[in-house]
């Protein structure tokens, strides 16, 4: 039965049919050549019931704020800042993007929203300052990595729902990792400088950069206020989707930029994108059923102990698997085939649920700027109006910072589980 489902599922993926459709077929026809074929109407109710959880609510909530965002010209203030901070070093510009990243992460979580928002914002400045338009898409996408991993993160309360993990935990577990992946690139940044001729901009005196400061003063704050309400226990987390979304518009209507037109088509995307997340949730629940059914984690957990019961040795072969899918499959509808298949594994090498959340989470974001299926790719390539194949050799080297601070997560939980052990306490 699985390799009906799989072999369906990655024929289709192959096929360039977009993942909704790839996955709700081969759950389909997984189910008319089993014994259950006589009982379709269990499709729909586990679809139904897979959805029907509170904390899938946050989901479209986050989207919609980071989409608020680029609609209110948050995105322009908080490059302005970032290029008075930190805009005069060498390749200035590109920590610029860096930072801009790291700071719009606390605010949408989502790394589309950074391609397309900032993105166009950043590959535009770059272009204008006299840098390659494909290092400047390619530093773009690279750095909209970073956006799914610092909290508030749309696809870490996916994986929350799907492994019954705290959301506020997967949040905290998820910042380290986040200021540790922007930090590996803008040293990556700071070493490339040494050897290439970068352009160069003065440096910002501090009325400048007070002023900037102030000019996005509310959009600055906005990720301290998000998660905050959430750390300390004001809001839930869904909760927390509402507030982002009325701050969002608040900073619209203050800084008087907030169109009716912007509005209705924040919400569009909104809408169209929700619906895509959830359709895909649905359908993999009941592909998880039927795996569930054929035992398939039991029989995969089985055959890997067969080839090694060695920890550290299952973490590097499930690190090359996971970045394998991540080239072909995107983040979410990745993880809501893996993670059920594989936590009874993970449960099995005594791996700590959140510490693999991140594993997962990082290790399928880098595929958004791998070929050949890096949605990243084709974004910013759209956008910055550059050949995709430039912008994939271009990127290549900025893998290797991504796959460092990976192995590094990978092998030292610590990173990873000290701030959420620190503030909520040690998992039982």
């Amino acid at each position: 039965m699985a390799w009906i489902l799989f072999g369906t599922f990655i024929a289709l993926i192959l096929l360039r049919v977009p993942i909704s459709i790839a996955i709700g077929t081969a759950t389909v026809l997984t189910f008319l050549t089993s014994d259950f074929s006589s009982a379709l109407q269990i499709i729909p109710q586990q679809m139904l019931e897979g959805v029907n959880n509170a904390s899938l609510t946050a989901v479209p909530f986050f989207i919609m704020a980071g989409n608020l965002m680029n609609a209110t010209g948050v995105t322009q203030r908080i490059f302005a800042f970032a290029n008075a901070l930190v805009g005069h070093l060498k390749a200035g510009l590109a920590q610029v993007n860096v930072l801009s990243s790291m700071i719009f992460a606390g605010i949408s979580g989502a790394a589309v929203a950074d391609c397309a928002g900032l993105g166009a914002i950043e590959i535009k400045a770059m272009r204008e300052s006299g840098y390659k338009p494909d290092f400047a898409a390619a530093i773009t996408v690279a750095s909209s990595v970073i956006g799914p991993l610092i909290p508030p993160s749309i696809g870490l309360v996916v994986y929350a729902f799907l492994a019954q993990q705290s959301i506020e935990r997967m949040f905290l577990a998820g910042l380290i990792p986040g200021i540790l992946v922007g930090l590996a690139l803008m040293i990556y940044i700071r070493i490339r400088a040494q050897f290439e001729d970068f352009p160069t901009q003065r440096r910002a005196t501090p009325r400048e950069v007070v002023a900037t400061a102030r000019h996005g003063f509310l959009a600055l704050v906005a990720p301290a206020i998000i998660l905050g309400s959430i750390l300390f226990g004001f809001v839930t987390a869904t909760e927390a989707g509402v507030l982002a979304c009325l701050y969002c518009i608040g900073i619209g209507i203050w800084y008087r930029e907030l169109t009716l037109r912007g509005f209705y088509q924040a919400l569009s995307d909104t809408a169209m994108m929700t619906a895509v997340i959830m359709i895909i949730i649905s359908f993999s629940i009941a592909m998880g059923w039927l795996l569930a059914i054929d035992q398939t984690p039991q029989k995969l957990a089985a055959w890997t102990f067969s080839l090694t019961e060695d920890k550290h040795v299952f973490l590097a072969l499930l690190l090359v698997f996971i970045l394998l899918v991540g080239c072909v499959v995107e983040g979410v509808p990745a993880k809501l085939i893996l993670v059920p298949t594989l936590l009874p594994l993970i449960d099995a090498y005594g791996i700590d649920r959140v510490h693999f959340g991140i594993i997962i989470q990082l290790g399928l974001l880098i595929g958004i700027a791998t070929p050949p299926m890096g949605i990243g790719l084709y974004i910013v390539a759209e956008v910055g109006r550059v050949r995709f194949e430039k912008v994939t050799i271009a990127v290549l080297p900025m893998l290797i910072p991504l796959f460092v601070v990976l192995v590094l997560l990978t092998y030292v939980p610590q990173v990873v589980t000290f701030l959420p052990d620190l503030i909520l306490g040690p998992t039982k």
